[in-house]
């Protein structure tokens, strides 16, 4: 067996690994939300939902609704899209790297269309009483779309970049594990989501994200490889 042979079914095997893997969780990740969005429908899920409000009262505690205010604006609009912009900037002018230019937006724009169709699907209201003001419908909620979208994809950059201080991408890694959390919570605390919607909202942001990285990978791989051999194709027909 040659070795361009060996390094040809290695590179297959690698994509069918990753392929069987991304199909296995986007599989479990749709079956998580049909199955919560079933729930809902079905108005199962009220006795779930009502114990999620008591239990991030008590857990978040009264009087400290500032702060969870400060956590919950990590996912809204006005400071993703600086901070989606600001991430661009840094890999089209510092890292020089273009590829995670058309990455994030892609990331970002689809998994916010993809949560303005489900919403309009199902047309769930709000929860009553909110402590914040809260406009649109409630399901899947739009700061967990986001949040799972914005910071899971930062949490592959950290995994796939910061290799050195294996520490540090750990607690990077935990840290950006932990605010996603902690927003869907905030969103339940503040009454203006239910915990299926923060729950469905992270299933389809997640799932949206793992299925878009690898098919931007393999389309990055298949222009670089053809933008690689235009010049010997250029060459040739001259």
């Amino acid at each position: 067996m040659t070795h361009h042979l060996r390094r040809l079914l290695a590179g297959a095997a690698l994509f069918l690994t990753e392929f069987a893997l991304v199909l296995l969780v986007g599989v479990l990740g749709v079956a998580g939300f049909l199955y919560i969005s079933r729930e809902v429908l079905d108005q199962d899920a009220a006795p779930f939902d009502e114990a999620a409000f008591r239990w991030t009262k008590a857990f978040f505690g009264a009087g400290r609704q500032p702060w969870v205010e400060a956590i919950t604006f990590l996912a809204s609009r006005n400071f993703i899209v600086p901070a989606s912009l600001a991430l661009i900037a840094w890999f089209l002018v510092l890292r020089r790297h273009r590829w995670y230019t058309l990455m994030v937006p892609v990331v970002a724009l689809g998994g916010i269309c993809l949560n303005l169709v489900l919403k309009n699907l199902y047309q769930r209201p709000r929860p009553l009483l909110p402590l914040t003001s809260a406009s649109g419908l409630s399901f899947p909620s739009g700061h967990a779309m986001i949040s799972a979208c914005f910071y899971g994809l930062l949490i592959y950059l950290v995994y796939t970049h910061v290799r050195q201080q294996r520490w540090l991408r750990i607690a990077l890694i935990g840290f950006l594990s932990l605010l996603i959390l902690l927003i869907g919570a905030t969103r339940v605390y503040l009454r203006v989501h239910y915990a299926t919607d923060v729950l469905a909202g992270l299933l389809a942001g997640g799932t949206w994200l793992l299925m878009a990285i690898p098919l931007l990978r393999r389309l990055e791989k298949t222009v670089k490889k053809q933008f690689k051999h235009s010049p010997q194709l250029t060459e040739k027909q001259a």
